[in-house]
Formats: structure tokens, sequence, C-alpha cells
């Protein structure tokens, strides 16, 4: 891929230390981690010493039982004490370039993935890029009583409001529609209220 497309961007999806470091250095631009490092103890140490930019999601628990580890005392406060420890971790390892990502649907229920989309902003307060991640998830797709194939709309909806509270980046599966939603939030946030 990279010989085809030389000016891509790739981003490595691993919770593996070793996985990363072998996609790093075969190439690949970013480690995005589900876990946060916390399936892995080692990936800080490694992600510190391939200088490579990290996207730091929030989950709970492994991909099998996340889904029964949705309790909090405010979601939103909780996970932003989540994210100052492990940027923290990160920093100590000598990581410079941190990417959060807040981790919808991942250890949250509905009502709780709502909240962080209508309070992600909040997540600003870090100075980070924030990372949008909810095309096609199931908590639009259940919401709606739809499938995720049938759930473009209420992404294109949900990646706006995202777009407006702060998210600088977005992983999307509907690139053209994605696009057309950055550009026209753009073109909103540049005329005058």
């Amino acid at each position: 891929m990279k010989s085809e497309y030389p000016e891509s961007i790739i981003s490595i999806d691993t919770f593996r230390s070793k996985v990363a470091e072998a996609a790093i250095l075969k190439g690949a631009h970013i480690i995005n981690d589900i876990s946060g490092g916390s399936l892995d103890d080692n990936m800080f140490e490694i992600v510190g010493k391939l200088q490579t930019p990290y996207i730091l999601m929030h989950m709970r628990g492994t991909p099998e039982t996340m889904q029964s580890l949705t309790t909090y005392t405010n979601v939103v406060a909780d996970l932003c004490t989540y994210f100052a420890e492990k940027i923290s971790s990160l920093r100590s390892y000598g990581v410079k370039d941190i990417i959060l990502d807040p981790g919808v649907g991942f250890a949250k229920t509905i009502e709780q993935n709502f909240e962080i989309i209508n309070r992600f902003s909040e997540f600003t307060i870090f100075g980070l890029p924030l990372l949008g991640a909810i095309s096609r998830k199931s908590v639009i797709y259940k919401s709606l009583g739809l499938t995720a194939k049938d759930a473009l709309n209420g992404t294109t909806v949900l990646n706006s409001v995202l777009l407006l509270n702060g998210a600088k980046i977005l992983r999307v599966h509907d690139v053209k529609e994605a696009k057309e939603t950055i550009q026209l939030i753009e073109k909103l946030k540049q005329t005058p209220s």
C-alpha cells in the first residue's frame, strides 16, 4: 500500500507492543491502541522508543468483557481522570504525539455514549488532538432501530456534532461523506455568527 499511495498515513490498530513495533519498522506511522496500554505493559515503552504518534483510547477490560464494565461516577470526569493518568505515563516514556479517543462504544452504555458525544469539548482541556470514532456504531443504529449498513445518515449527524465540539480527526467508513461533512463544518465555523 505504501508504494502505491506514498502520501498515505498508515495507522496500525493493535494493543500488542510487538505488533506495533514491527508495523512501525515496516513503514506504518501511527499506533492506535484500543486498550490505552492496559493490555500490554510494554506498549508505552515501545511507543516512546519509536517516537511514533499514539492514539490513546479509553476502554475497560477486554473486548469480550468491556460491556459488563459500564459503571461510572461521572463518565466524562472519569474519562478525564483516565486520560490524565495515561498521558502522564506516556510523557514519562518520552511520548510527544498523543491523540485522544474517548472510545465511544467501548465499555459504555448507549446513554453514556451520547453524553460523551454531547460533552466532547470537555476533552479539549488536555490540549491534544481529539479523535471522533462513531462511524456506523451501535449507538447510532440501535437508537434508530436500523442496521450498521443503514447508519450513514446518523453517522454524518453525530460526526457533525463531534466536529463542532472539538474533534480534529474522524475515523470513518464513508470517506466521501465524511470529507463533505468536514468541509461544511469548516465553512460554518468561518462564517461570522
